[in-house]
Formats: C-alpha cells, sequence, structure tokens
C-alpha cells in the first residue's frame, strides 16, 4: 500500500554524484565461496546533502536510486550496473549465509505447496446467464478463468452446460518471468471479453480483448492502465483509467469505442489534483456507470447512465474536504455510506434526481461503537457490513422492516464478510468465514428462511491437520496510555506458557486497514513447530473504529510503534515467550512498524523479517514524483510543512539508525516494486551494516524479477516464505 521516489531538486544532483571517482559498488569480495565467514557487502558511501527548514542531512546512499528509464534501459550506465552489482552481491551473500538451511527451506516449501490442493477451483458465481469460475489443473502455476452457460437452477451442481475456457493464464505467461491479470469484464451479451495483463510487477497493464465465441484477441490494445475495462450497456463502448507514466497516480478516464483507433480515444474526465486519483465501475444494478476520485479524507463521484455512453456525467456530491462518502444505486435512490456528521459512517439515501448531500435522508444512524464498514443491495434486503469491538458483522434487514438480524459466528477471533454477489434479485447471501483455526469457508445464507449452507471450505492436503489441534485465544493488552489493544492469537495445543515458546509477531497498523484474524495453512509450519503466532490490531488500523486509525496517522503515528511494542512486551510478561525467543514480521507500511520498532525497542526481538518495507519517510514524501506520495499527505503528513518534517524524522526508520545493537534481520524487497521502491531498503540495510554495533545477523534479498507483491504464480511465492520461515526457525536452532 505504498509508493516511494525522491525529491525534483535532487535530479540534478545525479549528474554530480556518479560524475565522481569511480567506485565499485560493493567494496566486499565478488567470489564468494561456501563459507560461513565471508563478510558481509559493504555498500560505498558518496555523502549527498539535503537542508530542510535549516536541518542537513547527510544520505550516504542516495546513489542506489535509479529511474525507470535506467532501469528499463537494454544495456546498464556505470550508476545502474554499480546498484545491481551490490544487490546481487547482496543476494550472493544471503545465499552464502542460509546455504546450511537449504534443506529446511526446501522441506518448509514441499510442506506449505504440499498442503494445497493442486486441481482446486473457486466456488461458481451465476452472473448474466453463466456460471463463472476458475481452477487450477497440476503442475500449473497460474488459473484458467472458465464459465458454464446456465438455465434456470439455482445450484451449480445441478447446471448441464458444457466448460468455456475465458482465459488459460498459464499458456498467456509463457515467457515471462512475472504475469498478472488485472480486472476482468464481460460485456452484456456475454460475448467480449475486456483482460488486463502486467508483466513486470509495476501495476501498469495493458487492456486485451478477446471474443469468447471465436476465440480471437481482437486488435484493440490499451497500454498503461490500471487494469481492466468497464464496459457500457452497448457491448462496444468501454471506459478505463490512465495512470502517469511516472507517478502510476490514476489520473485519467477513457473512453473507447471497439474497433477505433486506441489513439482516438476520448477523455472523459482528468483528476487534476495530485492528492486524489480516479477510477472507473460499473453499479451492481448495472444502471450506471461511475467514475470516483478519491484521496485519505475525502471523495467525490459521477454518474452516467450505461445505456448512454455518450451522454454527460452528473456529480452526485462535490469534494469537500473530511466528507468521504461512497454510492449504491437501487430503484430511484442512491445509497449513501458516509462520514458526514458521523465519524463511524452512516447510511444516508437520497433521489438519482437530488444528489447532493442537503438531500440524504438517513437510513441508518451513526453508532459510537461500531463502524459501518459496507452495504451490498438486493431486490428485498439490504446486508451492512460492520464492526463492533474489533470482529466484522454481518447484518441483513429487508427493506420492508420486518427483520433485522445479524449473523452469528463463535470463534473467539475470526473474520467475516460478503463475497461476490452480482445478483439483484436473489435472496440468497453469499459470505465467507475464516478463523485461525477454520479453513477459509464459502456460505450460501438464504436471507428469507435463515438456512446456512457451506458451498466449499479450503482444503487442507494434510492427513495430520485437524482445526481441534490448535487453540486460539483474543486478548486485551493495556498498553503505555491506557488503552486496550486486541491481539489475536494461535498456537498448537499443549503449548505451556513458560517463556520458551518461539513467537511471531505480526503487525501492519496503516491506513485504517484492518488485519481481521484469518487462517492459513502456510502457518501451519510455524505451528507444528513450537511456534505461536499472534496479529497485533495496533492503532493505525480501523480494527477499534474511525478513531483507532486517526490515532495512529500523522501526529499521532508514534501511537503505532508504541502499540506493537507494547504488545511485545506483554506476550514477554505473560510468559508466552521471551526476547530471545521473540520475533517482529511486517510487509511495506508494516516494514516501516519494524524499522521503528527496532530503533526504539531493540532489545525486545531475537530476529525482525521486513518486507518491502517503507523506511525512507522523509524522502520519499517529499519527492512528489514518487508513485503515492502525493496521495498519502493525509496519512503521513507533508514534511514541506516544518511540523510534519520534524515528526517525521522523529521515527523514519533510516533517518533514526544509530551505533546500537540491533536484532537478526531478514529484508526483502522487488527491484520493480512500484509503491516501495527496491532503493529503501537497499539504503536502510547498507546503513544499518554501517552503524550497528553486533555481530547478529542481517541479510537483504532482492528479487530482481518481481515488484511490490512478490513472486506471481501459484507456489513460487512460497519459495520466499520458506525463506523467511528457515531464517527464524535457524535462529531457534531448529533444523527440520
Amino acid at each position: 500500500m505504498l509508493r516511494l521516489q525522491t525529491c525534483d531538486r535532487l535530479a540534478g544532483a545525479f549528474v554530480v554524484l556518479f560524475a565522481m571517482a569511480s567506485l565499485t559498488a560493493c567494496q566486499s569480495p565478488s567470489d564468494m565461496s561456501q563459507n560461513d565467514d565471508v563478510a558481509a557487502p559493504v555498500a560505498k558511501k558518496v555523502p549527498f546533502e539535503m537542508t530542510d527548514h535549516g536541518d542537513t542531512r547527510v544520505d550516504n546512499y542516495f546513489w542506489m536510486r535509479l529511474s525507470d528509464d535506467q532501469k528499463k534501459a537494454e544495456s546498464a550506465d556505470a550508476q545502474t550496473q554499480d546498484v545491481i552489482d551490490y544487490l546481487e552481491e547482496e543476494n550472493k551473500f544471503i545465499d552464502v549465509k542460509l546455504a546450511h538451511t537449504k534443506p529446511l527451506q526446501e522441506k518448509l516449501f514441499d510442506e506449505i505447496v504440499g498442503r494445497i490442493k493442486k486441481d482446486d477451483s473457486s466456488v461458481p458465481v451465476k452472473d448474466r446467464g453463466y456460471w463463472y469460475y476458475t481452477r487450477y489443473t497440476e503442475g500449473k502455476e497460474y488459473s484458467i478463468n472458465c464459465r458454464k452457460p446456465a438455465g434456470e437452477e439455482t445450484k451449480y451442481e445441478e447446471c448441464t452446460g458444457e466448460e468455456e475456457v475465458m482465459l488459460d493464464q498459464n499458456e498467456l505467461a509463457e515467457g515471462h518471468d512475472y504475469f498478472a491479470v488485472g480486472g476482468m469484464g464481460v460485456s452484456d451479451d456475454n460475448r467480449i471479453l475486456a483482460f488486463g495483463v502486467d508483466t513486470v510487477s509495476r501495476r501498469q497493464y495493458n487492456v486485451h480483448f478477446k471474443d469468447l465465441q471465436t476465440g480471437e484477441m481482437l486488435p484493440d490494445m490499451i497500454p498503461v492502465t490500471t487494469g481492466g475495462a468497464t464496459w457500457a450497456a452497448d457491448n462496444k463502448t468501454v471506459f478505463y483509467t490512465r495512470k502517469d507514466e511516472q507517478t502510476l497516480r490514476s489520473n485519467q478516464v477513457y473512453r473507447h469505442v471497439l474497433g477505433t483507433p486506441v489513439e482516438d480515444d476520448v477523455l472523459v474526465f482528468e483528476e487534476e489534483d495530485e492528492t486524489f486519483a480516479c477510477g472507473v465501475y460499473r453499479s451492481k444494478s448495472d444502471a450506471y456507470l461511475v467514475i470516483y476520485t478519491s484521496q485519505t479524507l475525502s471523495q467525490e463521484y459521477r454518474v452516467l447512465r450505461a445505456d448512454d455512453p455518450m451522454g454527460e456525467w452528473k456529480v452526485i456530491q462535490p469534494r469537500e474536504r473530511d466528507l468521504e462518502y461512497g454510492i449504491s444505486h437501487y430503484g430511484d435512490h442512491f445509497y449513501i455510506v458516509t462520514n458526514w456528521e458521523a465519524k463511524n459512517f452512516r447510511l444516508m439515501k437520497t433521489s438519482v434526481d437530488a444528489t447532493s448531500k442537503e438531500n440524504w435522508e438517513e437510513v441508518i444512524p451513526h453508532r459510537a461503537d461500531v463502524l459501518l464498514e459496507g452495504i451490498d443491495i438486493f431486490k428485498d434486503h439490504l446486508v451492512v457490513e460492520e464492526r463492533k469491538e474489533g470482529l466484522n458483522q454481518i447484518r441483513i434487514k429487508r427493506w420492508d422492516g420486518t427483520m433485522d438480524e445479524y449473523l452469528e459466528f463463535n470463534d473467539p477471533a475470526y473474520t467475516a464478510g460478503t463475497r461476490s454477489n452480482p445478483d439483484f434479485n436473489t435472496e440468497i447471501l453469499r459470505f465467507g468465514y475464516s478463523s485461525m483455526t477454520t479453513p477459509s469457508s464459502t456460505f450460501d445464507h438464504n436471507m428469507r428462511t435463515g438456512e446456512r449452507t457451506l458451498l466449499k471450505q479450503q482444503e487442507v492436503i494434510d492427513d495430520n491437520f485437524s482445526p481441534d489441534n490448535y487453540t486460539s485465544e483474543r486478548l486485551m493488552v493495556e498498553v503505555r496510555d491506557g488503552v486496550k489493544v486486541p491481539v489475536s492469537m494461535v498456537y498448537k495445543k499443549g503449548v505451556e506458557r513458560n517463556g520458551e515458546n518461539p513467537f511471531l509477531l505480526y503487525a501492519y497498523g496503516s491506513y485504517g486497514a484492518s488485519m481481521d484474524p484469518y487462517f492459513s495453512s502456510v502457518r501451519l509450519s510455524l505451528l507444528d513447530r513450537g511456534f505461536v503466532y499472534a496479529i497485533a490490531h495496533i492503532r493505525g488500523g480501523q480494527e477499534m473504529g474511525r478513531m483507532w486509525y486517526e490515532d495512529g496517522k500523522l501526529l499521532k503515528k508514534q501511537n503505532t510503534f508504541n502499540d506493537f511494542e507494547d504488545v511485545g512486551r506483554a506476550m514477554v510478561e505473560m510468559k508466552y515467550t521471551s526476547p530471545e525467543h521473540l520475533y517482529a514480521m511486517g510487509g511495506s507500511a508494516g516494514g516501516l512498524l519494524m524499522g521503528a520498532v527496532m530503533n526504539q525497542a531493540p532489545d525486545l526481538f531475537n530476529g525482525v523479517v521486513a518486507a518491502v518495507p517503507f523506511v525512507d519517510v522523509i524522502n520519499t514524501m517529499l519527492d512528489e514524483t514518487i508513485p503515492l506520495t502525493t496521495f498519502e499527505f493525509d496519512e503521513w503528513g507533508n514534511p514541506k510543512d516544518s511540523v510534519y518534517y520534524a515528526y517525521m524524522k522523529s521515527y523514519s526508520p533510516y533517518d533514526q539508525v544509530k551505533a546500537q545493537d540491533y536484532p537478526n534481520t531478514l529484508v526483502t524487497t522487488g527491484y520493480w516494486d512500484s509503491q516501495v521502491q527496491y532503493w529503501e531498503p537497499a539504503k536502510w540495510v547498507a546503513k544499518l551494516r554501517e552503524l550497528k554495533t553486533d555481530d547478529n545477523t542481517l541479510l537483504f534479498l532482492t528479487n530482481m524479477d518481481a515488484g511490490h507483491g512478490g513472486q506471481s504464480g501459484r507456489f513460487r511465492r512460497y519459495k520466499e516464505t520458506a525463506l523467511e520461515y528457515a531464517f527464524m526457525m535457524d535462529l531457534e536452532g531448529i533444523t527440520e
């Protein structure tokens, strides 16, 4: 959920930096033997001064930043080669240092992949006369997207139609180190499929079109989009979102008519405010096309009848600072989830002919102890997703007022939410459920009768697995300012609170993203070896309502780091573990959390895993050319303001690295990451190597073919998971 770069005013510095005397990117030997005592890479230092608000910072590793053009060039210039050499030296170093764990890594990988059903398929969803689903075949990395023509049947098992393969992603992925399909959409007449493809891992998709009747690809191809396209009702017009090629901000919505040159596409909306990003979709009712534009604290929607794609767009409610809202269409009204005079959000409705907020009527009022997260609309029912005391709730109301009930769930910590429900005229609600001991499950719930049917539960291919083998707990930990932080925990039955258990503590804590407790078959490889696994639902997320988020952002960000540290210390005090056996893990903004806590509490953890970590906060937020920077001023603040600059510097992991002992640390990144640029963790690792005073292990892995989400494919991604697990197990003396 992050992106990064460096200040505009610094761009010219590259000429100066790299005209200096030639230095090798790494001063370590290039020929690493299988020697456990091999020296760690030492990055060259090229001092670069930056002065803001009268404060001068010296960045010795600023040289590691490359532009996209440099990375994409057919031949490497001197700077690019220096960077690549350094990253490859780090990759060689981790190979040597973890060489003795290769058998364990292979065993872990085989275990993890072995638990996954190879010929699996999704639960089919009925939409516009077809059952849609994806399936996997053994030995293949990517899904196959399929459909079958439906009749009057209400259950897929009764379908007699023949399978149509819409897209075999395995065929499309051939010859690519990375491959991902973006949004997929079928025209109203069910004939043309639109889909996006990314083969770089920069989340820039080229949209293609396939005739599902003939199997032929159409010549139309739209480059540099967010992925996919939204169909109008005429089966020939699509709307799509383009990205700025430098900042990757979604800033333009275009209209394309099949069979016409892409160069002639019409720009129908452009978001000029650099703190906003935009997109386009079709309402569930199919009646409207919707353009949304949003930033952290404000949204704006405009609509157009789907059967009038050449018409004029109408704004629902003009944007206002601190006014958030989202829309759903039903009959003659739009239903609006909003924070207008409602911190935890409430539900309003308004006529489609009078949509500004002075016309909004309240449907569900604001509640101080309940966060209203979203709605789903059906012909006879309104489904409301809420969160109370940190846990998901699904509420079902009849429009006529004769029913208002909540679905019941039994686990102490769980996650539940609606799944794909494209059919408006049904009384069946599809929802998903999972807990830390219950595999992911998909249910159909009859909203009229209350009957609940389990359609599919994730199959764990392991004769020794049973949910009864594990225990889940939910704790409330009081932190230093008196606030109680929820903690969800799972471990194998029989684990004792003796202070000796290896313990992995995970958290995210940013953007209001709630980290719900869920089941993971991958995690079993830890639990079965005695690890306790816990999620700390720290401030900065939204588990406990909107205030939980607001108390962990901007000038209150330190609460996020304090919460995590205090939860870790509580686990030690309650004798679940000890600092000699406690591990921390987080990625992206959760990687920022890892870096901040390592600086402020280096003695608390034996090991830390920081994945694609956002650690160079000031440099990134000063540089508006980096993807996501302008979009996130309301999350982190703008360091061009001296107040935010000083506060960011107080916790920025890169700026706060000091001469002290640090835990054993594993850092991972992707060379093509568009969310958190590779140079942030690269610089951080180099600075840690320079200043840390301990002999603990510091390892850095760069996937040269991947981006923010890691390696593509169904199974290959678990190679990195196995490495992370082996890193922690090795520190615990676990060899198999």
